[in-house]
This record gives C-alpha cells, structure tokens and sequence, in this order.
C-alpha cells in the first residue's frame, strides 16, 4: 500500500447513539485479517444489491477486475485504477485518515479494509456500528498478492473468479522470476518518498518500496533502515545509488533529475553521473495487486536499460 502520510491524526466521532451490534448470523471481522485459502473459511458477507465500502486501493482494483463496481457505494483517495473509480464513486478519504461517520453515511453493508487503514479508534468505532467488516492482508510478495486476491474474492462471494485472477498473477510472477533470473550485475536503488529541506524519506526494509524493488532485481541501498524514515546526507553518499526512484505526483512534487542531483546528499552519488532518476505512478508501484508483476517488469527494465527486458506475455488488467 501507500507509505504512510506524516500528518497528525484527527480525533473520529460517531453520534451520541451509536448503533447496537449486529446479533447472530452477521459476522463482524474487526481487527482479523482474511489470509488465503489455506485459512479462509468463512461466510461470504456482500451479496447482490448489497453496498461495500472501499478503504484501499487494491481491494478496488480487484473488484472491478472482478466485475463488481456496481455493488462498490464508496472508496478512499488511493482507489486510482481504474480511473472512474475516483470519478464514478463517493470519496472517503485517505485510507489511513479515515472518519467513522463519513464512511457510514454511506450505509454500507460491507466495509472493506486493507491492514494499515485507520486511525485505530476510527476503524474500532466502524466496528461498534454493527456493519460488517472484512480486513485484508496486504502481503508484498507473490504469495501474498495471490492471497489477498483471493481473500477479497471470498469476501463477496467471487471465489472461483478470484481465484483465477490469482493464478494469472502467480504465472506474471513465474514469469517475472524467470526475467530476474537472467540479468546482469545487481543495480543499486534508493527509493525516495520525499524531500524536505533537502532532506530524503526513504523506503528501507520491510517496506513496500522494498519489496517492488527487489521483485525488480535490484538492492535496495536503504535497507539499514526500516520501513519508511530519512536517510541522512552522509548515509546516502555512503550507499551510493545507481538510480533514484520516485513516485510520480507525490510529495516530493515531481522533482525534476537536475533538482535532485544539485543536493549535497545525492550530487556526488553513482546515480548523478547520469543523472538516472526514474519517477513512477506510486499505485502501480507499490499497490502489490494484479499489476504488481508489470510495474516490476517496468521497473527493472528501467533499473537495466542495457538488458532489454522484454514485456510479459499478457497485458496488465
């Protein structure tokens, strides 16, 4: 998913009368996660006709893939694919800065959550409310995405067509493994999120920019560093980058190679002497669902210019 956003947390309230909990025959998943089929077994929550409410990007994806956009009453801001997602549906906001109220002014049936969305006592008020709620694992390798399609699919009653979106996917990614497989030297990459002052956030291990980047066959120099943090002047000097990657229309306000390069931290790095700076959608980047094989793909050809990586034989959906 998206890196998380370096805001303070505003305070959720619900009505004084908060709605009563649902009684037997409504499952309420507050706070459990769905894994794959090895560990799913529950019921399906969302029906024909019914309203689910969308908190993650992915999860939107995959329900349009899987021909259910109808049945989608809401979604949150990094619900970017496909396009009229945004347009089409009510906007709940960013997925970590949720409000209970706005999501439930929708009346919802079905309230879909990535891990990571919140705040905490937003996502516990949605609970209280007596909706259901189905949390979904957002793994970050190719194990992870095929259980997270699945266990969407199974969540609103679509388990044998997610669970051929996610085959397809396993294959992307065998094919994927077969391209790394072959590529010259390891190229070095510095993920940054964003500058401030001149100063880098970047994505150290166990973050999502991690984990896309080593699905692209390169090392990720920040990995003295976990999840999301700065990386000081002198440390990326010392980890010398051979390419800087960004997201496209983040926060570092699509920075230009000349830019980067002319800070002290990064003008005498590898990357500077070509100035290979590369800028990326950042939910195809770091979305970790059914595209998740062609963004590394893209990614790699543009860490290997020279390899002439070749495309994935199927087109992303």
């Amino acid at each position: 998913m998206f890196p998380e956003r370096l805001s303070k947390r505003a305070r959720y309230r619900l009505r004084p009368s908060r709605r009563s909990l649902l009684g037997a025959g409504l499952a309420v998943f507050a706070g459990a996660s769905f894994g794959g089929p090895a560990n799913w077994s529950g019921p399906a929550f969302a029906q024909a006709g019914d309203r689910i409410v969308v908190a993650g990007g992915v999860i939107t994806e995959v329900l349009y893939a899987l021909g259910l956009q109808e049945r989608i009453a809401g979604v949150d801001s990094t619900s970017q694919f496909p396009p009229k997602a945004l347009q089409d549906k009510p906007n709940i906001g960013y997925v970590r800065a949720l409000s209970a109220e706005g999501v439930l002014s929708l009346n919802p049936s079905l309230i879909m959550l990535i891990d990571g969305a919140g705040p905490p006592d937003a996502v516990a008020l949605l609970a209280e409310s007596g909706v259901a709620i189905a949390r979904i694992a957002d793994g970050m390798t190719p194990e992870g995405v095929a259980a997270k399609i699945v266990a969407i699919g199974a969540a609103v009653g679509a388990t044998e067509p997610a669970a051929r979106l996610a085959a397809q996917t396993t294959a992307r990614f065998r094919e994927l493994a077969a391209l790394r497989a072959g590529l010259p030297a390891q190229k070095r990459v510095l993920f940054v999120l964003s500058l401030q002052n001149g100063r880098a956030l970047v994505g150290g291990r166990n973050s999502s920019a991690d984990a896309i980047i080593g699905l692209a066959g390169g090392i990720n120099v920040a990995d003295a560093i976990e999840g999301y943090k700065p990386m000081t002047e002198e440390a990326i000097l010392a980890a010398a980058p051979d390419m800087v990657l960004m997201m496209r229309n983040s926060s570092a306000h699509n920075t230009t190679p000349d830019e980067l390069f002319a800070l002290p931290a990064f003008s005498r790095t590898p990357a500077a002497a070509t100035k290979r700076l590369v800028h990326m959608d950042g939910l195809y980047l770091l979305g970790f669902g059914l595209r998740t094989p062609f963004a590394a793909r893209d990614l790699m050809a543009a860490i290997y210019p020279q390899a002439a990586i070749p495309a994935l034989p199927a087109s992303a959906p």
